[in-house]
């Protein structure tokens, strides 16, 4: 069984922290709304290093423990489903269109974004909307307050991993020269 090599890991772990550290720090701004940035950098992890679907699974999970002890929404142990199935969104699609699309980096975090953040919000407005009476105009309510969240969110992190990914990969290839 080939596992992440020690330099891959390293990758994974130094660019986890970076998201932590942007996601926090964007916190204490208090902004109305802080976009989760530890998406764009695990996406870009799973991208550059190429792991495995487990591997990736468990990059998702680390970055849903990270999240989780960051984040101030409303129902953090949203992260717990959001975040792997995001990694997982983030494996299948670079695996799909990598080499078929230039900015194949930023159409795959955008799009394991949207997924991420949707199943976050479902998952939370589920959870938080449980013994009250919810109408129709409520739920509405919500969802036009996430949705845009959640767009944003996708559009800052697929321009993050593609400005970041040129240079990090020409990085990671004159390590391997």
């Amino acid at each position: 069984m080939n596992c992440l090599k020690s330099k891959d890991i390293a990758i994974v772990g130094i660019l986890l922290a970076v998201g932590v550290i942007l996601r926090f720090f964007m916190a204490l701004l208090d902004l109305p709304m802080t976009p989760n940035v530890i998406i764009a950098f695990y996406c870009l992890a799973i991208i550059l290093v190429r792991p495995k679907i487990h591997e990736a699974l468990l990059i998702g999970l680390v970055g849903a423990a990270l999240s989780f002890m960051v984040s101030s929404s409303i129902f953090r142990p949203a992260n717990f489903i959001s975040e792997p199935l995001g990694a997982l969104v983030c494996f299948a699609i670079y695996a799909m269109i990598q080499n078929r699309i230039a900015i194949a980096p930023a159409i795959t975090t955008f799009i394991a974004t949207l997924v991420s953040g949707v199943t976050f919000a479902a998952i939370a407005l589920f959870a938080v909307t449980q013994g009250i009476i919810v109408t129709k105009a409520t739920i509405g309510g919500l969802v036009l307050t996430f949705v845009p969240i959640i767009v944003v969110t996708a559009i800052v992190n697929a321009i993050i991993v593609q400005l970041l990914f040129i240079p990090a990969n020409r990085a990671l290839m004159r390590g391997q020269e």
